[in-house]
């Protein structure tokens, strides 16, 4: 089953690598022999499904995630081996996805108009003036 990523990338299946271990997780009569926890491995550094820029970016972004080049998902959420493949499927997928996509665009500092400032400043002395009327009257 290929995984699609985006529009513009879709990662085939014979990339993927999977390992199945013990899950620690939720479990049923068969906990202790079922491998329902799964390990979904992809390599950034070597797939050839990837353009040279897409590549830079991934391994850039991605960077605290990889170990030699390649990203590492697990999911043992499930008692289900199949559910708990689909949800790494997933998360590797948004992981990509997310770091593919490209960074907004800084923002510009603006300083405030003249006319929001006398509409600021307007509705401070209003504000003065209401509590001014709150006070107690001045014995004289």
């Amino acid at each position: 089953m290929d995984l699609l990523v985006s529009p513009a990338l879709t990662i085939p299946s014979a990339e993927l690598g999977w390992r199945f271990s013990r899950s620690s997780g939720p479990g049923g009569q068969h906990v202790n022999t079922s491998d329902s926890r799964v390990e979904l491995s992809w390599n950034v550094a070597g797939s050839p499904t990837l353009s040279e820029a897409q590549r830079l970016v991934l391994l850039t972004r991605l960077d605290r995630l990889l170990i030699a080049g390649v990203i590492t998902v697990t999911a043992a959420e499930r008692r289900s081996q199949l559910r708990n493949r689909q949800i790494a499927l997933a998360k590797l997928s948004v992981l990509l996805a997310e770091a593919l996509t490209p960074e907004a665009a800084a923002r510009r500092p603006t300083k405030p108009s003249r006319a929001s400032n006398r509409r600021r400043l307007a509705a401070k002395e209003r504000r003065a003036v209401t509590k001014q009327h709150r006070r107690r009257p001045a014995a004289e």
